[in-house]
């Protein structure tokens, strides 16, 4: 792929914008740092990854949840613009030159880019302040992992390292997942060595987002994609449930649930939670939570009124839900040979929570009554996380993984009876002309 041109010194004063609102700037001030100079400067390192973070949050979480979100039909696009439309329908005849599809491989890929910089960069430039480095590495080996994991969950092929010529050579999705563990077990470790000091926590992450528990909880989802069910287990138990880590926004840097459902209103929310009837108990608490009683229709296709993360333009967005980590280690039982009893209590501290959630995410289900056996049980799993992690960006993967019904080769019918519209994207055009190193795409 081209590697993105990113201005650093366009980022640095963005930044400013937003901590220094009554400043008058232009971008295209000559006497402004160069991108060399933010990048060799301590204060340029910290900005630079604040300003990483903010490029995932605002921009690529907005591909990552929106687009596999419709393709996996939790959202219905409502809009009559034809990139909407055409990642709704999906199938064969899904072009390469779609937007949405592109937003979903280049986004992610601007924010690695970043954190390749500060990954080159911050080993010299931060070289005698030990507690600031570990973070600031951390940091940046977390997001880069995040941009991988998501490159897998959408292509059956990505790019392990961004590239200037625009010759980057592809990997198949089980080495970008590889790849991405490897770094989040390095940055693990790295903070472990040498916790990051008082000053790295106030000026990068904030109080909000907490970095070691963030770190530990994408451990274990990528394990568990990659199938290394032990490793999947030891990750979710090391983090702390009852701690929250949120991508924060503002009226500068908007919720992108807000602004693309509420606002722009391309999409709107699948009634209860775009699964089969099957899979939905009446009473269920996540409900609630996530929809507001709505009798509307799309095309013949029920949707209704979206609250839970997207209510307002400042709204916090989780960067994982706790309960991830419970279904996680009930998966990784289940798939490995393992305890089918413990598998068990970790659905139903799922089912039966009311209170504690940092996020206020409760089933107030009854405790499970069906069948003990591997396939009832993973469908149980996939019906907890479908609920507990909608909008989270994860159901196309979970979809494909727990074997769910094949999407149709033609365009969906209206109403749209199948479960997800494509298994992967293919990829963009431009990415195609510009990288002669692009796979074949995928049929379907």
């Amino acid at each position: 792929m081209n590697r993105k041109n990113i201005s650093f010194k366009n980022i640095f004063i963005a930044l400013s914008v937003l901590v220094l609102a009554s400043c008058s700037l232009d971008i295209d001030n000559p006497n402004g740092p160069t991108d060399e100079q933010v990048l060799n400067s301590r204060d340029g390192l910290i900005t630079h990854s604040v300003g990483m973070r903010n490029t995932y949050s605002t921009l690529a979480l907005e591909s990552i949840i929106l687009n596999p979100g419709a393709t996996a039909h939790e959202l219905r696009g409502i809009t009559t613009f034809t990139n909407v439309i055409e990642i709704d329908q999906g199938g064969t005849a899904l072009p390469n030159f779609n937007g949405n599809i592109t937003g979903v491989w280049q986004r992610p890929l601007r924010v690695m880019a970043m954190a390749e910089d500060i990954i080159a960069k911050a080993p010299t430039v931060l070289a005698t302040d030990p507690a600031m480095l570990s973070g600031v590495m951390s940091h940046a080996k977390l997001f880069k992992a995040m941009t991988l994991g998501a490159l897998a969950q959408s292509f059956t092929h990505g790019v392990l390292n961004t590239d200037k010529s625009g010759s980057a050579t592809f990997a198949p999705r089980e080495t970008l997942l590889a790849t991405a563990i490897t770094l989040l077990k390095e940055a693990d470790a790295a903070l472990t060595a040498t916790p990051p000091s008082a000053e790295f926590t106030s000026r990068v992450t904030g109080a909000e987002f907490n970095l070691p528990n963030t770190i530990r909880a994408y451990l274990a989802r990528y394990s568990l994609m990659a199938g290394n069910y032990a490793d999947a287990i030891a990750a979710a138990q090391s983090v702390n449930l009852t701690v929250a880590s949120s991508f924060i926004f503002t009226n500068l840097a908007p919720n992108p649930l807000y602004q693309q459902i509420q606002v722009s209103k391309n999409f709107a929310a699948r009634d209860q939670f775009g699964l089969p009837p099957a899979l939905v108990e009446a009473g269920d608490g996540r409900l609630a939570f996530y929809f507001t009683t709505n009798t509307a229709t799309h095309q013949g296709d029920p949707i209704d009124n979206l609250t839970g993360f997207a209510t307002a333009i400042d709204k916090p967005i989780p960067v994982y839900l706790p309960d991830e980590m419970r279904l996680i280690i009930a998966e990784a039982l289940i798939r490995s040979n393992g305890s089918i009893p413990d598998a068990i209590v970790q659905i139903n501290a799922v089912r039966t929570q009311t209170t504690g959630d940092p996020f206020g995410v409760h089933a107030g289900l009854g405790a499970y009554m069906g069948a003990i056996t591997t396939d009832a049980l993973l469908t149980e799993i996939y019906k907890q996380r479908s609920a507990e992690l909608y909008l989270s960006g994860l159901r196309l993967e979970d979809s494909r993984r727990f074997g769910r019904p094949e999407p149709p080769t033609d365009v969906n019918p209206v109403p749209m009876t199948s479960e997800r519209s494509r298994n992967f994207y293919p990829f963009p055009l431009q990415e195609r002309q510009n990288n002669i190193n692009t796979p074949a795409d995928p049929t379907i």
